[in-house]
């Protein structure tokens, strides 16, 4: 069943199709397709149809809503629905417009990509620019009333170069989530033994990526090395330890993980701009 408010403005596009057997065998084929202005209070909710849904707004911002899921898809967002389960979607409350561009598209290939599209059929929205995904509608506009072989072929090629487009933005912030995971794991690490002798050895065996590309995540996201890093939250607490506790120079340095005082000294002074014994009475004096 599909009840819907078509609160559009007229220059709206809605193309419609009927293909046919050959075409319907391809792994990529759509059955309708537009370019919707949506007003405040355009809205389509629909039982079940035999098709996936694919949008992508220009304007404005949509709501999209799927059993206990709800997901805004904000300009610059696409997003693949499987219609196969009840499904509504709106302009987006407190919005004027959802000025958006639409295909129902189905097929083998599309049922493979939905699985990277759709993880755990959860609604997935993904960014991607206007000047990557408007040609390809644009593509697919163009392609619709020439009915011949050649223009469904077209049609099938550039269904999928929205999906893989989509896939791979996904995919790429997975990674990137994943890689910020690992460098918070390694300073995690390094800030609970930062008192024992860290080595880089002992960080790399917390991590399943080689050496190169270890060091080269970490300063990407924390702007030091290991090392760098280890150094000044050595020296962070030698600081807390020197204002807080009696404790001779000599424990502090031990207490923070270095191996003589000698060595904290220096590398203490050449951070800080202070020995430890001048920051420690500086520290200390009223302000």
């Amino acid at each position: 069943m599909l009840t819907y408010n078509m609160d559009v403005e007229e220059r709206s596009l809605w193309l419609r199709a009927t293909p046919g057997a050959a075409v319907l065998a391809q792994p990529f084929y759509c059955t309708e397709a537009g370019h919707f202005y949506g007003r405040s209070r355009f809205a389509t909710a629909r039982t079940d149809k035999e098709s996936y849904l694919l949008f992508y707004t220009v304007a404005g911002a949509g709501l999209i809503e799927q059993g206990a899921q709800q997901v805004e898809l904000p300009a610059g967002s696409a997003l693949l629905l499987n219609c196969r389960t009840p499904q509504s979607y709106c302009t987006a409350p407190g919005q004027q417009s959802w000025q958006h561009t639409w295909v129902h598209l189905d097929g083998a290939g599309v049922a493979n990509l939905a699985e990277t599209l759709l993880p755990q059929n959860r609604l997935t929205p993904v960014r991607v620019s206007a000047w990557e995904m408007q040609p390809l509608f644009d593509t697919i506009f163009a392609e619709w009333d020439r009915g011949t072989v050649a223009a469904q072929i077209e049609t099938g090629l550039t269904l999928h170069r929205m999906l893989a487009l989509m896939a791979a933005r996904l995919l790429a912030g997975d990674a990137s989530r994943s890689n910020r995971a690992l460098i918070e794991q390694a300073t995690g690490y390094i800030r609970a033994h930062y008192a024992e002798p860290l080595s880089l050895d002992a960080l790399l065996a917390q991590t399943p990526v080689s050496k190169s590309w270890f060091l080269r995540l970490f300063r990407q996201y924390t702007g030091t090395t290991p090392y760098n890093f280890l150094l000044s939250t050595r020296i962070t607490r030698a600081k807390e330890l020197l204002v807080l506790t009696d404790f001779a120079v000599s424990e502090v340095a031990h207490q923070v993980g270095f191996g003589d005082e000698s060595n904290f000294s220096t590398r203490f002074t050449a951070m800080v701009g202070q020995s430890p014994q001048q920051y420690r009475k500086s520290a200390m004096q009223p302000r």
